[in-house]
C-alpha cells in the first residue's frame, strides 16, 4: 500500500519557509490540527501544529502547540489514528 503524504510550504513571518509533510489531521474542540514532520521518510522530528485562522481567513495560520496537556491530548488522538505511530517522546 502506498501511503501518500502531502507536502506543505509554512512561512514564518521574517523567515525563511520551511517544508513539513503533513501524516495526519484531525479536529477537536472544533479546532485544527496536524501532526507534520521534517522528513518525508523514515524518521524525522514531529510536530503537532494548530489552526489558528479565522474561518474566514483565505489561508490558515498554524503554530506548533507547546502546551503539555493539549499536546498529550492531541497526541492520544493522533496515536489511535495512526496504528503504527508512537508519539509518547512529545
Amino acid at each position: 500500500m502506498e501511503v501518500i503524504v502531502e507536502k506543505i510550504m509554512f512561512m514564518p513571518e521574517g523567515e525563511e519557509a520551511v517544508a513539513f509533510y503533513v501524516l495526519e489531521q484531525t479536529r477537536l474542540g472544533g479546532v485544527d490540527y496536524l501532526l507534520v514532520t521534517d522528513a518525508e521518510t523514515g524518521d524525522g522530528e514531529a510536530l503537532i501544529m494548530r489552526d489558528t485562522s479565522a474561518s474566514e481567513e483565505e489561508e490558515a495560520v498554524y503554530e506548533i502547540v507547546t502546551d503539555d496537556e493539549e499536546l498529550n491530548a492531541v497526541a492520544a488522538v493522533f496515536e489511535n489514528m495512526m496504528d503504527d505511530v508512537d508519539l509518547l517522546s512529545f
